[in-house]
């Protein structure tokens, strides 16, 4: 890649990953209720499950998921009901003990998944493939390949490193949040952000 190339992938890079969004707003949300180690399996999670919805994105997934209104849909309405499911779980959690039992069910494997229900993470994947791994007239680039190795490993650092901040501040809050109400109405505003969230992938 040329200088021009690397840096605007990484001021693109960087702009989407650190904008708040589900994956920011949930390691925020778990490193806050359950504690900084907690919330690090889902700050790996995220760049895992990217990683492979990048390379299905490079290997046509993205285009035909997109391009075909029913997958489209049904990618959305998924997303969009796990979204409400989890600001619905997160809004009534009051005090830490609460939310340790409830169980917010983002571990792992949840935020692998995640992934593939976002459509906002199905953009960036093809918009990463259009502009970065093929060329202008929409035909492989000569190092294709490498080129999507190169992102990944762009996004990886990326999408780890924006959601472990998010995490630090939440467990930063934590010892605040326990006293009084302050983390049920802290938990509100979260689930509020992604109810708008969900909002916006609708209408995309």
């Amino acid at each position: 890649m040329s200088a021009a190339e690397w840096t605007a992938l990484l001021v693109f890079c960087a702009a989407m990953s650190f904008s708040p969004g589900p994956n920011t707003t949930l390691s925020t949300a778990l490193a806050a209720n359950y504690g900084l180690r907690r919330a690090l399996r889902f700050c790996a999670a995220v760049p895992a499950g990217w990683v492979l919805l990048m390379l299905g994105c490079g290997l046509g997934l993205g285009a035909l998921i997109l391009g075909v209104p029913a997958l489209r849909w049904g990618v959305k309405l998924l997303g969009i009901a796990y979204m409400v499911w989890l600001a619905w779980k997160l809004s009534r959690a009051a005090q830490l003990a609460q939310v340790d039992a409830r169980r917010l069910d983002v571990g792992f494997l949840a935020g692998m998944g995640m992934q593939f229900l976002n459509i906002k993470a199905w953009m960036l994947a093809l918009t990463l493939t259009a502009g970065w791994v093929v060329n202008a007239a929409g035909a492989p680039s000569t190092n294709p390949g490498e080129r999507l190795a190169l992102i990944c490993a762009v996004m990886v650092v990326f999408a780890f490193t924006s959601n472990f901040t998010y995490a630090l501040v939440g467990s930063l809050l934590r010892q605040f949040l326990a006293q009084g109400r302050r983390l049920l109405w802290f938990n509100r505003v979260l689930a509020l952000v992604l109810l708008l969230t969900a909002g916006w992938m609708a209408k995309v």
